[in-house]
């Protein structure tokens, strides 16, 4: 399935979307390099569209700030909510993200995802989109209690398997192939007329991983990696369970204070979401 030419239609926009696409002209006048992510890239790669709550703009860290001076020469407000992945733009309730990494801190944006994005038109604007290895990469480690993103995952590789670069990707989850594979059998039980989809050569290489590990003699290891997938469901584990965190170095790289920002972003997570429902 090719990218859709056209995500939305431009008139007759929602106030909320009007902001987003000023934001998006405001940073592509401005010369900052951004991708769109999220909610339009999926539906441009999917066809599945379904609301949001904001609008995801990947950049690089090094852009980061000149995109902060051009949207506040624009008149609006920023934060840079979490330092190691990600500001806001802010229009009251309505927000931009600015997106540089991830929250687990593994998929830094660096030139590949502007050298294979794709060419898309977001609310009337051509801009250019998240490459879809990309897209698989970052939500194939989101597996939080209230958040798993293994459908949308699911759901690229059915959609795009066929111009997929699997090597890049193979490539991209170098230390996470285990988390790769597992998405790709689930990917075989939800849609088991459409397992040729992942090359088998795609299989073989990350089974044999397996198998030579399995085989390799046992390595001690005091490190819980599920932090990396979740930062709640493990805390346990690191806090009183005797492990080091994978999200510190050498097995990742986010910082304690980071870790410590991220992890007490929780409760007010909690409490929004509480008051939304409520």
């Amino acid at each position: 399935m090719s990218v859709a030419s056209t995500l939305s239609i431009t008139e007759d926009l929602e106030p909320e979307a009007a902001f987003y696409r000023d934001v998006l002209e405001v940073l592509q006048a401005s010369g900052v390099p951004v991708l769109v992510g999220g909610a339009y890239a999926m539906s441009a790669y999917t066809s599945i569209e379904r609301p949001t709550k904001d609008l995801d703009l990947f950049l690089r860290r090094s852009d980061y700030q000149r995109a902060v001076a051009a949207v506040e020469a624009a008149g609006y407000e920023t934060t840079l909510k979490f330092p190691h992945w990600l500001g806001k733009t802010l229009a009251g309730a309505w927000c931009v993200d600015l997106i540089f990494n991830s929250g687990n801190g593994l998929t830094h944006v660096d030139d590949a995802w502007f050298a294979h994005a794709k060419d898309a038109e977001v609310l009337g604007v051509r801009s250019r989109i998240v490459p879809v290895e990309e897209m698989i990469w970052s939500k194939a480690l989101i597996m939080e209690r209230e958040r798993f993103d293994g459908a949308d995952v699911a759901h690229l590789i059915r959609a795009q398997a066929a111009t997929l670069d699997w090597a890049r990707l193979v490539d991209r989850m170098h230390a996470t192939w285990r988390v790769l594979l597992s998405h790709l059998v689930l990917f075989g039980f939800i849609y088991p007329g459409e397992r040729s989809l992942v090359p088998a050569w795609v299989m073989d290489r990350l089974l044999e991983r397996l198998d030579d590990e399995r085989r390799a003699p046992a390595v001690e290891s005091a490190v819980c990696q599920g932090t990396l997938l979740s930062r709640e469901q493990y805390l346990h584990d690191v806090e009183r369970g005797g492990y080091v965190d994978g999200r510190l170095p050498p097995s990742g790289t986010m910082s304690a204070s980071d870790i410590a920002l991220w992890t007490d972003a929780i409760a007010e997570d909690a409490a929004k979401t509480k008051r939304s429902v409520g």
